[in-house]
């Protein structure tokens, strides 16, 4: 068994002041100055809404499309079709909402709704910096016109398939937007026949937020470890693919870098960007 602490990273901090109005006129200022402080606090917050429900969204159409898919292989019964008992599973765990399962499980057996196929592209950004883009799409030609197009016009460069990949593992990822106790989790990862993982932990905006790594197939038995040790809210799990060799690069770099992959992760048909970057 063996785990990984990472040292905890501050992401954003900010302090608020208040002065206590001691003159008419200095309550008269503040009240004027209010609005103004307090559009910008509705603004930041409306913007970061924003963001959270255009990730929520299209993590809802990415499950429903992988389920249509899954349906039109296996069949819409998870009893006898487990790759979609698993998904299920999976949806659920990233919250996606019931009515949208079952919604995509009878919109598979529609004839007009076409088959969906996992692509994987590979591309380089600045400084040494590699990308893999997991795609999930009802249309090649489009999928590899659009991918092509967002790396371009943000200086990346496409990558022959395999030269990036070899530095990737295959991972089960288990998200968990709290610090998640080492001693604790062996004990459950034991009880769950999960023989190896890695854990770190990092500090965030809101709070603390713990990643688990472990082999694809101990996925599931470590995402019902951590519920059984009382993490049952935005626990999320997913198969990724885990960099073998991470490269720091600039500041600079690294923004030019995030220019292609926010690019990418925009796309329809993109299911999720991975990285070798360090920082």
């Amino acid at each position: 068994m063996k785990f990984t602490i990472f040292a905890p990273i501050l992401l954003a901090a900010s302090t608020n002041s208040f002065v206590a109005p001691s003159t008419p006129a200095t309550r008269t200022n503040n009240a004027a100055l209010s609005p103004l402080f307090m559009g910008r606090a509705a603004a930041v917050r409306a913007a970061t809404k924003g963001k959270t429900d255009a990730k929520k969204a299209k993590t809802n159409a990415l499950y429903g499309k992988k389920i249509i898919m899954c349906v039109k292989q296996g069949g819409p019964d998870p009893d006898g079709n487990r790759a979609l008992a698993e998904l299920i599973k999976a949806a659920k765990a990233n919250s996606v909402p019931v009515d949208n399962i079952n919604r995509a499980i009878k919109k598979a057996s529609e004839a007009s709704v076409g088959d969906f196929a996992e692509r994987t592209f590979e591309a380089y950004g600045m400084g040494g910096a590699s990308m893999v883009i997991n795609v999930l799409t009802d249309n090649d030609n489009r999928a590899n016109a659009d991918v092509r197009s967002a790396v371009g016009k943000n200086k990346g460069k496409m990558a022959e398939q395999g030269s990036v990949l070899f530095m990737y593992d295959r991972k089960g990822r288990i998200t968990v937007p709290a610090e998640v106790d080492e001693e604790a989790l062996l004990e459950a990862a034991i009880e769950a026949d999960v023989e190896d993982f890695e854990l770190s932990c990092e500090d965030v905006e809101d709070g603390k937020l713990s990643t688990i790594l472990v082999e694809p197939a101990d996925t599931n038995n470590t995402f019902e470890a951590v519920q059984s040790m009382g993490f049952t809210e935005d626990v999320k799990m997913e198969l990724a693919y885990v960099t073998k060799a991470p490269v720091e690069v600039t500041d600079e770099e690294f923004e030019a870098n995030m220019k292609i992959i926010d690019a990418l992760e925009e796309l329809d048909d993109v299911d999720s960007v991975e990285h070798n970057m360090s920082n």
